[in-house]
């Protein structure tokens, strides 16, 4: 069966920035902009141009340069917002105006004190305006999850009879749950008259932490069209992540048979660029590009990842741009780690000699959480009667990918590729002679439980 087609709305440059401390200059958005045309995402939403002076000269400034992808540019539905983002976007080799009103009757209530009558009446005016100026036009109801469906369906049919081509529907307070969306994406194909003539599109936001999760399920009622940042940045708890969405379609087409133009070896150069550029850091245990994502420290699955990377890693860290795996020592580092990174700095033991030596890692580690190399030279130094001492120059460290391959052959389905190590001080790249001397494989694999 054929795979079908999805479009990436990237709005890192809108809502991500709305994340607090994550804001950006002309110049800086112009950057990043740049860098998400190289990764390949079909839309990039560039900004709010009525919302600052600044808004509008980026937005008009990314439309101007980055030809490739959509630019779009966000307006409340109201006239001086779309005109405001049309002056923006005129320049652009394909531009697209995204209208958004709330149709929650929470909203409707208390932010905007207006009817459902006149909710209605306004959204198709302003989609109406917005069409006379750009055929491609994007319409969001805003709280679209916590909206009546029956009146919901009725704002989307107006809307696409005045001529919007995308209907965007958001979980914009990170309300819903994956069955609940997929099947309200599901109603909406179904019983939207005209719904044909649009690209359903949803945009998720992570307060209970199910934005990828509700993202992927709305994908499998029919929409094709998915809104994401890079890092996940956004209001609160930010929105679904692009790199997981990227790459959860990547690991597992079994189960998300879908396509897109994203180049996954651009995801990490642009979760380093946005992060350089906000100064706000990525968890170490984000999913893809974390720096953890592809860091061991457990005696277990160090020993599995020197032998066969794929016994603890489901994707090759080359696949979304990181360098290579590492392997940090710490406490629940094995011998094998410690004895590679020994001979790495230019020291040779025999097992009774890396026995005293990892005896007293472990204690070391216990206090000081991760052992880096002063740390282990002073280790070794208390050694040095029993140490035989080679050559540093005989060492070349290669990445994991390479001495997996030489171990267990390549049906591992890693493709060797000499590159650098991530920036770790005790990260581990491993010497060519891996295979050599595997004497006590299973005890030292107890060691690191």
């Amino acid at each position: 069966m054929e795979s079908a087609r999805i479009t990436v709305f990237d709005t890192t440059l809108r809502d991500g920035e709305q994340s607090p401390g994550c804001s950006m200059n002309v110049q800086e958005k112009l950057r990043m902009a740049h860098q998400l045309d190289r990764l390949g995402v079909d839309v990039i939403e560039a900004g709010f141009p009525i919302a600052s002076e600044g808004d509008f000269e980026a937005v008009q400034a990314i439309a101007a340069v980055v030809h490739r992808p959509i630019i779009a540019g966000l307006a409340r539905a109201c006239k001086a917002d779309i005109e405001r983002a049309w002056q923006a976007l005129h320049r652009a080799s394909h531009p697209r105006i995204h209208v958004f009103l709330a149709t929650s009757d929470i909203h409707l209530k208390y932010k905007l004190r207006i009817s459902r009558e006149q909710c209605l009446e306004q959204a198709r005016d302003a989609v109406r305006l917005a069409k006379s100026l750009c055929e491609d036009v994007e319409f969001s109801p805003e709280d679209a999850t916590r909206t009546d469906p029956a009146f919901l369906c009725q704002v989307l049919e107006a809307v696409i009879e005045a001529g919007a081509t995308t209907l965007n529907i958001p979980d914009t307070v990170g309300y819903t749950v994956p069955e609940e969306f997929g099947a309200l994406i599901r109603k909406i194909k179904q019983q939207v008259r005209g719904i044909e003539r649009a690209t359903i599109s949803v945009h998720c936001h992570n307060d209970l932490g199910l934005a990828v999760a509700n993202t992927m399920a709305a994908l499998a009622g029919g929409a094709t069209q998915v809104e994401c940042t890079i890092n996940g940045i956004g209001e609160r708890a930010g929105n679904a992540s692009l790199e997981e969405i990227a790459m959860a379609m990547r690991v597992r087409p079994d189960r998300y048979s879908y396509e897109t133009a994203l180049i996954s070896e651009q995801l990490y150069p642009s979760s380093q660029l946005l992060s350089e550029i906000t100064g706000v850091s990525v968890q170490p245990n984000k999913a893809i590009i974390g720096r953890n994502a592809f860091a061991h420290e457990a005696g277990i699955h160090q020993d599995g990842v020197l032998k066969n990377p794929l016994t603890y890693e489901i994707m090759t860290p080359q696949s979304v741009g990181v360098p290579d795996s590492t392997l940090v020592l710490g406490k629940h580092s094995g011998r094998h780690a410690l004895r590679l990174r020994c001979e790495q700095l230019g020291y040779e033991f025999d097992r009774r000699e890396l026995d005293d030596i990892y005896r007293d890692f472990v204690v070391l580690a216990d206090k000081i959480k991760h052992v880096r190399d002063h740390h282990l030279l002073e280790l070794i130094e208390q050694q040095r009667d029993c140490r035989k001492r080679i050559p540093p120059a005989a060492e070349k460290p290669i990445p994991l990918a390479v001495a997996a391959t030489a171990v267990a052959g390549k049906s591992a389905g890693y493709i060797p590729k000499q590159v650098s190590l991530m920036e770790n001080p005790e990260a581990i790249s491993l010497p060519r002679n891996l295979v050599a001397d595997h004497h006590g494989e299973q005890e030292d694999y107890l060691w690191g439980v």
